[in-house]
């Protein structure tokens, strides 16, 4: 099982990236060349068979144990009101997840997945990252390899998700950190704020980055400082399952910021993932372009629990079946010219 032991460990495993195996790839290429239809006319569908196959190293891939983990965590700086709902909403919601009541859970169902909880310390919020970094060092570590724990080398395809109210807050602070920018360039309304409560997550955000922005050097630290647990547990699922040869399916815009601080340092830890969706949140198009993501689909969605991944799954699937089942020019006796 992988073990961060430090954030030394972290930084490290991220500069050791391993890559698609190329000839999965080649050799679904050729069998993408021999169905029976015209080259390239299923368009994203077979760009997401080859990618599959890489990393799954398979030239046929296949999607029998895909599993979407949604992760949660309580943030201190919702007592800024930030959010349009309060801090205990985030058990509320835990416990809906877990009695199979929310969005998550009916998508999940219908694109086959299993679904996972992983909730984290919630009666003991973040510190408020406007006055002093969110997470210590051994609790950010801890939510790292909470990710980690949740990722089994046995997946086909791993779908994080996040609920943690406030977190829409630290996610801008994590772009603006990463990829510069003020507060103004990456916050939007979350849970829908608006009017003072808009005011005061841009406040929150701008005094984060006073207060934390030279320290934040690192990915490592500048998940602690500005983001928490259940953002630390998306970065470390998504750095485990590179490191199994796991494909990621990319939820929202809290979800896609988590791997953020890591993309900056090493670009290349985002070529296991697809980019399941774009959501509403205004600064999730801009941060998917600075990660060189293409979204599978366009929904207009903004609810987080992975809810836009798993819709997108369902495309994975649609794009496994075709390549998997679809006969060849010879086994159809059809003529090739």
């Amino acid at each position: 099982m992988i073990v961060f032991a430090s954030p030394a460990d972290f930084v490290a495993a991220i500069e050791t990236l391993r890559p698609p195996d190329a000839d999965s790839r080649a050799a679904a290429a050729r069998r993408q060349a021999e169905l029976t239809k015209p080259p390239g006319s299923l368009g994203r569908l077979e760009e997401i068979a080859l990618f599959m196959a890489g990393w799954q190293g398979r030239a046929r891939p296949r999607l029998d144990h895909g599993r979407v983990v949604v992760f949660a965590g309580n943030h201190g700086v919702a007592a800024r009101g930030v959010s349009a709902f309060p801090a205990e909403v985030t058990a509320q919601m835990v416990a809906n997840f877990q009695s199979g009541g929310a969005a998550i859970n009916a998508l999940a169902a219908a694109a086959g997945l299993a679904l996972g909880v992983v909730a984290l310390d919630l009666d003991r919020p973040t510190a408020d990252f406007t006055t002093m970094p969110a997470m210590g060092v051994d609790d950010c570590l801890a939510a790292i390899n909470a990710g980690v724990a949740a990722v089994s080398p046995d997946l086909d395809l791993l779908v994080p998700g996040e609920m943690g109210i406030a977190n829409s807050t630290a996610a801008a602070a994590l772009c603006a950190a990463s990829f510069g920018g003020t507060a103004r360039d990456w916050v939007g309304p979350g849970t829908g704020v608006e009017g003072t409560a808009l005011a005061a997550k841009i406040a929150a955000v701008d005094a984060a980055l006073l207060r934390h922005r030279a320290e934040a050097t690192d990915p490592f630290e500048t998940l602690r400082r500005l983001g928490g647990r259940e953002i630390a547990a998306i970065a470390g699922a998504v750095v485990a399952a590179r490191r199994h040869g796991i494909p990621v399916l990319l939820d929202g815009f809290i979800g896609t910021a988590a791997v953020t601080p890591l993309a900056a340092h090493r670009p290349g830890i985002v070529d296991h993932c697809l980019a399941g969706h774009v959501s509403a949140e205004p600064g999730h198009v801009r941060l998917l372009a600075r990660l060189g993501l293409v979204p599978l689909l366009s929904l207009d969605m903004r609810l987080g629990e992975a809810s836009g991944g798993a819709v997108a799954a369902m495309l994975v699937r649609a794009a496994l079946a075709a390549h998997d089942g679809m006969a060849t020019f010879a086994e159809a006796g059809v003529a090739t010219a």
